[in-house]
């Protein structure tokens, strides 16, 4: 049994299956969905989280925009990186390039917490083009102080402990830990959207991935770089987030004057599972305002 999840088990009945397609990118191998015509919107998810976080946003975003939704390195079904390369450059340049070889250049990159901050290390490294920036939920902040290092190292110890990332990925076959997890992040999903993080929390190749994206970032550097980034920023926050303080978006609009909030109640970490129609409200009012592009690059 392969420790990575495999497209016709766990991926058998994957939201938005139809708009599936694997493609190799220099030595890669993506998974990536890519559904309707317009202005190109590139969906970047979470750590520990693949395509599925966007079930019920992509199909309303298609109605009006090409949507591209990739799995990062090393989650759901991407392949890990040679070398294990999980840094945050890294996965910034390695989805710059998965866009290129599709040929497609985005007016808008939606990226929640984790994504948030490789969208804007794209944008930073000027690799997205001046595209808008949509930070939900986005972990923009490091840990504080001396414990920064502490849990970077940990989590990179347990990513290179092959018996604790099999430990992990055993606890997840409990669906109720998988389920209180999620509600450990201030969000109440839907039954679908449980049973499909514990199907890729419950294979090893998937928790590595995000184990090692952990230990592998350091957003002290992203943030000081912050004030020097020229795309627009939107800033969406679940005011019941408990995985990302509300504050951390608040700390960030100070270092940059022109990026906006927008605050839903009532909503947690997983803002855009809860709602996603909600969401893609946001995500589409700043699409229309952003510049006409995202025709191929």
């Amino acid at each position: 049994m392969s420790d990575r999840p495999d497209w016709e088990i766990e991926g058998r009945d994957w939201p938005n299956r139809a708009t599936s397609r694997f493609i190799t990118v220099d030595d890669l191998r993506w998974h990536v969905q890519v559904s309707g015509t317009g202005p190109v919107v590139l969906l970047l998810h979470g750590a520990g989280a693949a395509t599925h976080s966007w079930r019920g946003v992509m199909p309303l975003l298609a109605e009006q925009f090409t949507v591209v939704a990739p799995d990062l390195p090393g989650h759901g079904f991407t392949a890990m990186p040679s070398g294990h390369s999980l840094s945050l450059p890294a996965m910034a340049r390695r989805t710059a390039s998965l866009m290129a070889a599709l040929e497609l250049r985005p007016a808008l990159v939606v990226g929640h917490s984790a994504g948030a901050a490789i969208a804007l290390q794209m944008a930073l490294d000027g690799r997205s083009a001046g595209a808008a920036i949509v930070a939900i939920n986005g972990a923009l902040q490091p840990f504080a102080g001396a414990v920064a290092p502490l849990f970077q190292g940990l989590a990179m110890g347990l990513f290179v402990n092959p018996l604790a990332v099999r430990m992990f990925a055993a606890a997840a076959r409990d669906r109720s830990r998988v389920a209180r997890m999620i509600r450990g992040t201030g969000s109440s999903i839907d039954e679908t959207g449980i049973d499909l993080y514990a199907r890729l929390l419950r294979k090893p190749g998937h928790v590595a991935g995000t184990l090692g994206m952990m230990g592998s970032w350091d957003l002290r550097a992203l943030r000081r770089s912050l004030p020097q980034l020229k795309a627009g920023l939107t800033l969406v926050v679940g005011d019941r987030d408990t995985a990302v303080p509300p504050s951390v978006a608040t700390e960030v609009r100070l270092s940059l004057a022109a990026a906006r909030i927008v605050t839903l109640p009532g909503l947690g970490h997983l803002a855009h599972e809860e709602r996603p129609d909600l969401v893609s409200a946001v995500i589409s009012d700043v699409a229309h305002a952003a510049p006409a592009t995202g025709a191929p690059a």
